[in-house]
């Protein structure tokens, strides 16, 4: 089945760029006519000659598109994240449907056909299976406590260090994929720092669906990242969702570039109104001036 839903990305997918090249790698790993496939990051990366973010930034694309469906609900093998081609396997289907008609088992209608529901017991021959099966028979998992990423994880061989359990958990990333979390920290969590740290997906949707980028804008949220890095480069490390809330946080509170504070002037010395230190007005002036004109462009 791999072949066809490659066949398919190659005739009819509107990708380009990297963003086919991710697909074509995903589709090489499709196990059936559902069209399920998995992969990790690092993976597709080393599949695609290209760097993660770009990878990241890919599979954005193609979901967007709805060429593409990530499976959150679903794991595979290694901890991989597990997708689906929404549109190859309806295309698939279709052409089931035709053929059964051609032979005479069917007759053939003008409708779509109807997504089918997932067969979970076809896809555990190949490693993949739902996010909630325990991986190791010997821990029982009480039905009362509900389910966190980190609570499969083992603890037998844990004897110092930090559990951030204040922290909400993402899937976002794995740990087995080194290029996106290079260090761990004694309690076994995956931890980088601020300026290893890439945003996520998940947080990048978050930024639209909360305003931030048309409040912000492209330069300004640009411009509140790096800010945000600057006052966190002194920081230990900490695992990637813990970054992923603090910046969260930090682009809320931000304010618009196009709406500087320039009460602030070099001259005084009370803080600025609006919760911005005199430094932040500063640089929050010298964005919005180079956003206007200043009529010597033509």
């Amino acid at each position: 089945m791999s072949s066809e839903a490659r066949e398919w990305v190659w005739e009819h997918s509107s990708s380009r760029g990297a963003a086919r090249l991710v697909l074509l790698s995903i589709a090489d790993r499709v196990a059936d006519d559902q069209c399920i496939s998995w992969a990790s990051l690092s993976s597709l990366a080393k599949r695609t000659r290209a760097s993660v973010s770009t990878v990241r930034e890919a599979i954005e694309r193609l979901i967007l598109a709805d060429e593409l469906e990530q499976l959150d609900d679903l794991v595979g093998p290694q901890r991989s994240t597990v997708y689906r081609l929404p549109l190859a396997a309806d295309a698939l289907a279709q052409a089931r449907c035709e053929q059964q008609g051609e032979d005479g088992d069917a007759t053939v209608s003008d409708e779509p056909v109807a997504p089918a529901k997932l067969r979970l017991s076809a896809l555990r021959r190949y490693g993949i299976r739902p996010r909630e099966v325990p991986e190791s028979p010997v821990r029982v998992r009480k039905p009362a406590v509900p389910e966190t990423g980190r609570s499969r994880r083992k603890s037998a061989q844990r004897r110092t260090g930090h559990r951030h359990s204040d922290v909400p958990a993402t899937d976002t990333q794995n740990r087995s994929e080194p290029d996106l979390n290079r260090r761990y920290s004694r309690s076994g969590a995956a931890v980088t720092s601020a300026a290893e740290w890439q945003v996520d997906p998940a947080t990048h949707t978050w930024t639209r669906q909360q305003g931030h980028l048309d409040r912000l804008g492209k330069q300004g949220l640009q411009a509140a990242d790096a800010k945000w890095r600057a006052h966190r480069s002194a920081h230990p490390p900490r695992p990637a969702d813990a970054w992923a809330a603090d910046w969260r946080s930090w682009i809320a509170r931000e304010h618009a570039p196009s709406r500087p504070n320039l009460h602030a002037g070099p001259g005084k010395n009370s803080a600025a109104p609006g919760g911005m230190t005199r430094a932040e007005a500063h640089t929050a002036a010298l964005l919005a001036a180079l956003d206007e004109p200043t009529g010597l462009e033509g």
